[in-house]
């Protein structure tokens, strides 16, 4: 077995395996993982079969893991232990100070195993929400993710995430929404399609702002499945999911290893998914 870069041709294994794995991800979103961190994306082979994926992103000092996937007939082998140990030796060359990652349960131990500790929960909502409220501080629509949504991002993320964000607000498929007082912003939501359900996040918010994002959210995407995944201790985003009808589908674990990113739950409604954080 040996591990090499991914390219555009490696696509169609990539979504196999997501699609095997029951996971949201579309082809679009294997692309931008492709134009964040080319020299981050990861395949392992064997006699030129495809095994299994890894993707690892840089955000200056702090980076993340993801997409580490195995073709099922080949689990048990030690190759999603090789691709993640492939990944972290990209970052370490990056010297970041922090590497990241949401893990589900299958994939916790393998992480713990390679020094990763957990910090927080998060709970992926689901199901088709119902809308019942109006706000009098207006929500208005983004055409793209500017450097005023990308800095109030990182007060709260404790995170550069702008080439992300940018990459995002430059896909026709994504809505933004705002809300903004006296020029000041308060708080952003994002949408994109998915390949089982609209994915809701990355939203930022300040709390007396996200009720109105989500609220927004669910009137937008009225009469269509959506994912939301809620950092379990933002009390307030996750009574709004359930307010909403939404139920829990699965739990993911927010794991860090070397220095400590502590986000500001309060404003953290929603995390872009589990790739990015």
């Amino acid at each position: 077995m040996h591990i090499r870069t991914m390219t555009a041709d490696d696509l169609p294994f990539g979504m196999f395996l997501k699609e095997q794995a029951g996971w949201n991800q579309t082809e679009q979103d294997w692309r931008r993982f492709l134009s964040l961190q080319p020299d981050g994306c990861f395949i392992a082979e064997n006699a030129d079969r495809p095994l299994g994926t890894a993707v690892a992103f840089v955000f200056q000092e702090v980076a993340w893991i993801a997409m580490v996937l195995v073709e099922k007939t080949a689990r048990g082998q030690g190759i999603g232990k090789a691709l993640l140990r492939h990944a972290l030796g990209f970052l370490e060359r990056h010297q970041v100070r922090s590497i990241r990652l949401d893990a589900t349960p299958l994939g916790q131990p393998l992480y713990e195993r390679n020094g990763f500790v957990p910090q927080f929960q998060l709970t992926r909502f689901e199901g088709v929400p119902r809308s019942a409220a109006s706000f009098a501080k207006p929500i208005v629509g983004l055409a793209e993710a500017n450097d005023l949504l990308c800095a109030f991002d990182a007060t709260a993320t404790r995170t550069d995430r702008r080439k992300l964000l940018k990459a995002l607000g430059q896909e026709a498929s994504v809505r933004w929404f705002a809300q903004v007082e006296n020029n000041d912003l308060r708080g952003y939501l994002a949408l994109r399609p998915g390949a089982l359900a609209w994915q809701i996040g990355p939203a930022i918010a300040m709390p007396e702002s996200g009720e109105a994002l989500f609220q927004t959210a669910w009137s937008a995407l009225e009469g269509q499945r959506v994912f939301v995944d809620i950092p379990a201790g933002n009390s307030q985003a996750v009574a709004c999911a359930q307010s909403a009808g939404l139920s829990p589908q699965r739990q993911l674990l927010r794991m860090c290893r070397g220095e400590w990113i502590c986000e500001n739950i309060s404003q953290l409604w929603a995390s872009s998914g589990p790739e990015k954080g």
